[in-house]
């Protein structure tokens, strides 16, 4: 029986460096021999490549879509915290803090190319073939991304499933039936055809 991913929802954001390096040691599902990383102006695009010669060299395999952006970090905010994780910030006035505030605005910082797995699921997992053990991929790269949340419905061997990861942690999650809103609101709604204020 395949496993399926129903609903996939997807805020997650690493630093592209971290990606290539999660790659490199990664235990991969066993469907998969490994990741293709190719990436086209600013977009990413990870691509599974079949561990068995069962599936088609022209069937397309599951990819997972990520936008990069540059993030500006700044390499001095870890010295600058004490060991309770704040700022230290001095009490009482202090006459000469116009040339601090300058000194500070020139903290030494360096941009960052961030792989941004953002969106849905037709939007960060595509195709078909292998969708689910490249599912069980970006669960890996979620739990090592410090930012962003996945949340996802999944069925295995039958039985449906839920995830969520956020900030990087496994958290409990539930599966919700609710009734579809629009069924109810169509009844409410105005019928343009046979308005009689409309001639």
């Amino acid at each position: 029986m395949t496993s399926h991913v129903y609903t996939l929802h997807s805020t997650l954001e690493l630093p592209l460096e971290d990606v290539h390096s999660h790659f490199e040691s990664a235990d991969l599902p066993v469907e998969i021999d490994e990741v293709e990383i190719t990436r086209r102006n600013n977009t990413l695009i990870l691509s599974a490549v079949a561990a068995e010669d069962n599936i088609s060299k022209y069937t397309p395999t599951a990819q997972l879509k990520a936008s990069v952006s540059e993030n500006r970090v700044y390499l001095d905010e870890e010295e600058e915290e004490d060991s309770f994780g704040t700022s230290p910030s001095p009490s009482g006035p202090q006459w000469g803090a116009f040339g601090q505030q300058e000194e500070e605005e020139e903290r030494p910082s360096e941009l960052v190319e961030y792989a941004c797995f953002k969106g849905d699921r037709e939007t960060v997992l595509q195709n078909t073939a292998l969708q689910y053990p490249m599912f069980e991929v970006l669960c890996d790269l979620a739990r090592n991304a410090e930012k962003g949340n996945l949340t996802a419905i999944t069925a295995v061997n039958g039985q449906l499933e839920a995830t969520r990861i956020v900030d990087g942690e496994d958290r409990p999650a539930t599966i919700e039936v609710r009734e579809d809103p629009h069924d109810s609101s169509a009844s409410n709604g105005v019928d343009w055809r046979n308005n009689e204020f409309i001639g």
